[in-house]
C-alpha cells in the first residue's frame, strides 16, 4: 500500500486464547482439547435447536418451572454424555443452588435440586429412564421408540428436517480472496475449503448466506503491473491470457522492475492514483489483468466445487470517503491519508459498514490465516467505538474472526515445492487425482468400470481426500500435508469414509429390496444394543451441526462422520445381520438412514460421495 495512510486510536488487546492462536505451533493437543471442550460447553449453555436435545430440553424445562416458578430466567443446561449412565445429562442442579440458596428454600444442596428435577420430569415418550449422580447431575436415556420414531420420520419427511434453527437471518462469509495477478496457492487451500464448509452449514441451518470473495485487486501492486503492461503491450488491445502467458511470472518481473528501478517505482506509484482517479487508458488495463486472473481463479473453484460472489477491494472504493469522514468526525482517526490512495484498514472497514448498512448482515465472518488476529482485533475495536457493533459480542450484529494454522510440509516448515516456491493449488489437485488414479488401477477397476467412472471416482475421492484432511483438524492448529496418509483407506481419512458409505450402499443393493417401499412401509426396531447405540448418534447430527455452525469449527463435523461410520461398522454391522435376518427390513432403513446423514455430511464439507467401490 502506499504509505501509512489510517491509524486507528486505541487498538484492541487480543484475548489470553486468541493470543495463544496467533502462535499455531504452541496449541498442543491438550489445550485444543481444551478449546473445544470450552466450545462445546457454549454451545450447550444456550438454547439449542437440535433433534434430542430440544426433546429434552422441552421436557427439563417444564420440571425447572415448577421447582423454581420464581426464577424464569434458568434455562436447561444439557450435554451429551460419553459415558454409560445416560444419553443426556441436565447439569442445571449446583448452578440453580447457588441462586437460590439464602432464600427460604427447602432444598438442602445440589443433590436435592438434581432429585427435584427429575422427579418433577413430565411423563413424556421421550425418556425411559432417570438417575441422579452426584452434585445433582440428572442422566437422561432416551427411549428407544421415540428414537426409532424420530428417525423413521427423517427418512419420510428428509434430513433437511433434521436442520438446526439458529437465531441468526443473514450472515456474511468471507473467505478465499486470492490477490489478483496471483495464483491460488496452497496458502489459499484453507480459507477456501473452510469457508466454503462454514457457509454450507449456515446454509443448511436456514441462514441466508451470503458467500464474498474479497479479492485482492487495488493497490500498488496494479501500478506496477499496469507500467509493466504497457511496457510490454503499447497497444493494450493486444494484451490476452495467452500473449501475457504465465500471470505469476508476468507479475515477478514487474515486481522486479519495481524494486530496481526507481523510476519505474515512482511511475507505478503514480499509476495507482491514475487508476483510483478513474483514468480510462488505466482502467482498461487493469481490467484485462483482473480478467485474466478471475479466469484461473474459476478454474480451481470449480474443480473444488465452490461457489463465490465476489465483491473486490475495488467494489467498496465510493463509499470509502464517506465511511473515512463519519470515522474521522468521531475522533477514531489520526490520520487518514498521505499520497491520495487507501490502505487495508481503510477497505476493510468500508466492506463491514457496507455489510452492515447494506447487506444487513447479522453475523459477519472472516475465515484467514491466525496471523491476521490483530488487525481484525483492531478494526473490529474502531467499529465498536464507532455504534457500528454491539459492545456486547453475544447481541447481533456480530462479526468473527475465523482464524487457522498454516500447511506445513514433511519437514515441519511451511508447505513449499523443492525449490522453494509456493505450492500452486492447481498442481496439488492434480496430483491428489493422479495417485487416486493409481490407486483404483492398482485395485482392478479397469478392467470393472469405465474410463469416465474411473475418472469421475479418481476425481472425487483426490478432492475429497485434500478437503477432509484440512477440514478434521482442529483450524486453530497447524497441520502437515501428507498425500500417503490422506490418501489411505483405513484411519479418519476421506477415502475409509467414502468406502464405507459405498459397502452401505452395496449391502442396500445386494437385498434386493426397494428401499422407497420400505420407508413408507417398514419399522425400525431398536432392541438390539448395536441397533440403539447407531440410532443414538444418528439423532446427534443436528446439534454437531449446530455446533460446527455456532463455534465455526468444521472439524467437529468431521469427528461426527468418523464416529457414525466406526459405530456402523463395529457396533452394528459387525454385531446385526443385515440381509437375510428376521429384522431385515429394520435394519435396512438403519442402513439407509446412515448413508443419508453421511452422504449430507459430505455435502456440508464439500464431499463428493462415491457408491461404489
Amino acid at each position: 500500500m502506499l504509505g501509512s495512510h489510517l491509524n486507528l486510536i486505541a487498538p484492541i488487546s487480543p484475548s489470553s486464547v486468541d493470543s495463544l492462536a496467533s502462535i499455531p505451533h504452541l496449541l498442543s493437543p491438550p489445550l485444543t482439547d481444551l478449546l473445544k471442550a470450552a466450545s462445546r460447553k457454549l454451545i450447550f449453555a444456550t438454547k439449542t435447536h437440535s433433534v434430542s436435545t430440544m426433546a429434552t430440553q422441552s421436557c427439563l424445562n417444564i420440571s425447572l418451572r415448577t421447582i423454581v416458578p420464581d426464577e424464569p430466567e434458568v434455562e436447561p443446561v444439557v450435554v451429551a454424555c460419553a459415558g454409560k449412565f445416560g444419553d443426556y445429562q441436565c447439569n442445571n442442579a449446583m448452578g440453580l443452588w447457588s441462586k437460590i440458596k439464602g432464600k427460604g428454600t427447602d432444598f438442602k444442596g445440589p443433590p436435592s435440586v438434581g432429585q427435584a428435577i427429575m422427579k418433577n420430569l413430565p411423563k413424556s415418550e421421550i425418556i425411559e429412564s432417570c438417575s441422579v449422580a452426584g452434585p445433582g447431575f440428572v442422566n437422561v436415556v432416551l427411549s428407544k421408540k421415540w428414537i426409532a420414531k424420530s428417525i423413521q420420520k427423517m427418512l419420510i419427511d428428509g434430513i433437511e428436517k433434521w436442520a438446526p434453527q439458529l437465531q441468526i437471518k443473514r450472515a456474511v462469509v468471507d473467505f478465499s480472496s486470492p490477490n489478483i495477478a496471483k495464483e491460488m496457492h496452497v496458502g489459499h487451500l484453507r480459507s477456501t475449503i473452510i469457508g466454503d464448509t462454514l457457509a454450507r452449514t449456515l446454509e443448511f441451518s436456514n441462514v441466508e448466506v451470503l458467500r464474498r470473495n474479497h479479492v485482492g485487486d487495488w493497490g500498488t501492486q496494479f501500478g506496477m503491473l499496469i507500467e509493466f503492461l504497457f511496457e510490454k503491450f503499447p497497444n493494450i488491445e493486444e494484451v490476452s491470457e495467452t500473449a501475457i502467458g504465465d500471470l505469476q511470472a508476468f507479475y515477478k518481473a514487474s515486481k522486479q522492475r519495481f524494486d530496481d528501478d526507481p523510476a519505474f517505482k515512482e511511475r507505478a506509484q503514480q499509476a495507482v492514483v491514475r487508476l483510483q482517479g478513474g483514468e480510462p487508458k488505466y482502467r482498461n488495463a487493469w481490467l484485462k489483468i483482473c480478467e485474466i486472473s478471475r479466469k484461473e481463479f474459476h478454474m480451481v473453484y470449480e474443480r473444488l466445487g465452490v461457489h463465490l460472489e465476489e465483491k473486490g477491494e475495488s467494489f467498496y472504493n465510493p463509499y470509502i470517503p464517506g465511511v473515512l469522514k463519519e470515522l474521522d468526525d468521531l475522533g477514531l482517526i489520526e490520520e487518514i491519508k498521505s499520497d491520495g490512495g487507501y490502505n487495508y484498514a481503510s477497505t476493510d472497514l468500508t466492506a463491514l459498514w457496507y455489510r452492515l448498512n447494506e447487506e444487513k448482515a447479522d453475523w459477519i465472518i472472516y475465515v484467514t490465516d491466525v496471523g491476521q488476529q490483530q488487525h481484525f482485533d483492531m478494526f473490529f475495536k474502531a467499529a465498536k467505538r464507532a455504534g457500528w457493533l454491539p459492545t456486547d459480542d453475544a447481541l447481533k450484529p456480530k462479526v468473527t474472526h475465523v482464524g487457522f494454522g498454516l500447511v506445513l510440509g514433511e519437514d515441519g516448515k511451511r508447505f513449499r515445492t523443492r525449490s522453494s516456491e509456493v505450492v500452486r493449488l492447481v498442481d496439488l489437485l492434480d496430483e491428489a487425482k493422479d495417485r487416486s488414479k493409481t490407486a483404483l488401477l492398482e485395485r482392478g477397476k479397469a478392467e470393472e468400470w469405465t474410463e469416465k467412472e474411473l475418472d469421475q471416482t479418481a476425481e472425487a475421492v483426490g478432492y475429497s481426500a485434500v478437503k477432509y484432511a484440512d477440514l478434521k483438524n482442529n483450524r486453530l492448529t497447524n497441520y502437515t500435508f501428507d498425500f500417503d496418509q490422506m490418501l489411505n483407506d483405513k484411519g479418519n481419512t476421506a477415502v475409509y469414509l467414502l468406502y464405507a458409505h459405498a459397502r452401505i450402499c452395496s449391502i442396500i443393493r445386494k437385498s434386493g429390496r426397494n428401499i422407497e417401499e420400505l420407508k413408507r412401509t417398514g419399522e425400525i426396531v431398536l432392541d438390539h444394543t448395536g441397533e440403539r447405540e447407531l440410532g443414538l448418534h444418528l439423532l446427534q447430527f443436528s446439534e454437531n451441526v449446530e455446533e460446527t455452525c455456532t463455534n465455526l469449527l468444521p472439524n467437529v463435523l468431521c469427528e461426527y462422520l468418523y464416529n457414525l461410520s466406526e459405530v456402523f461398522t463395529k457396533k452394528f454391522y459387525s454385531n446385526c445381520q443385515v440381509v437375510g435376518s428376521p429384522e431385515e427390513t429394520s435394519r435396512l432403513l438403519l442402513c439407509e438412514a446412515t448413508a443419508i446423514v453421511m452422504r449430507k455430511c459430505f455435502n456440508l464439507l464439500g464431499i463428493e460421495p462415491v457408491y461404489k467401490i
